[in-house]
């Protein structure tokens, strides 16, 4: 049977790989660092399959599609951007666990969209590129909700979503183990006048509310506050729901946190080392 072995979350900033030395250096080799501490970690736990949570940037679909949830099953290639300084190629997908999530997800009353071909933007990209592409063999799996643009997904939503990957996981028959990672945020402010502003009294909350799995608090988010205090990029702390509900009971441990001005973004890195699920064994 396969495992969810590991559960994480971390950014997906575009600069890190278009920009990466305009961060200040410290900062920089901090995250940089944390990439390398996750690479480890996977390593470690002999992760053959990583599921990554994004979500579009109008980049993928625009606003003439705007799925809610979408799995990648089939052809991966990326990135998207070409400003993202990387030569788009193909990416190693797990299609026939992929295909099994979808299966299962149908008989369990989520309407998944699905992409038989996808090419990725930098939400997926970012967290491929700094973990997944460095570790020989191990294959990815996309997985896109609508944490970006509205209509956006329901947070509750998000966290019957990763519950439903795990259950899938937990029954499928092959000898996979499985990490998810969840993508993005946190305080950002995307094309308006606060951009470069980072809230990060609002980050090391939502922090303190995910090292206590305070599930309760972080879906009882609304999205007006979110917008008002961190900023429409913060919105993304959706993709962090799916990772954290997947991972069930877990042991938080704090990777890094940077509020990184010249990045736009408040960035941080969590590892949810799983209690309930398969842990290391």
């Amino acid at each position: 049977m396969a495992k969810l072995v590991g559960a994480f979350c971390v950014p997906h900033i575009p600069l890190i790989a278009s920009q990466p030395g305009v961060a200040n250096k410290r900062q920089f080799r901090n995250v940089m660092d944390g990439f390398t501490r996750i690479r480890s970690r996977l390593t470690e736990l002999k992760v053959d399959t990583v599921i990554v949570i994004g979500d579009d940037h109008y980049t993928v679909f625009g606003p003439h599609c705007l799925p809610s949830m979408l799995i990648g099953i089939g052809d991966i290639e990326g990135p998207h951007e070409d400003w993202l300084k990387n030569k788009r190629a193909p990416i190693a997908n797990n299609p026939e666990l992929a295909a099994h999530i979808m299966r299962f997800g149908h008989d369990h009353d989520f309407d998944w969209a699905v992409a038989k071909s996808i090419t990725i933007d930098h939400s997926i990209f970012i967290p491929y590129l700094k973990i997944v592409k460095e570790l020989e063999g191990v294959r990815m799996i996309p997985v896109y909700i609508a944490a970006g643009v509205a209509p956006l997904i329901k947070t509750k939503r998000c966290i019957e979503l990763g519950k439903m990957i795990r259950d899938a996981v937990d029954v499928y028959d092959g000898a996979e183990r499985v990490a998810i990672i969840g993508t993005g945020g946190l305080s950002h402010w995307v094309g308006t006048e606060e951009m470069g502003d980072v809230n990060e009294e609002f980050d090391l909350a939502i922090l303190d509310m995910v090292e206590r799995r305070d599930i309760e608090a972080l879906t009882g988010l609304s999205d007006d506050f979110v917008l008002q205090t961190a900023g429409n990029g913060a919105l993304e702390f959706r993709n962090w729901l799916v990772a954290i509900a997947a991972a069930g009971q877990y042991d938080y441990e704090l990777i890094c946190y940077e509020p990184i001005n010249q990045w736009v973004t408040g960035t941080a890195m969590v590892e949810l080392r799983a209690v309930s699920i398969h842990s290391g064994s």
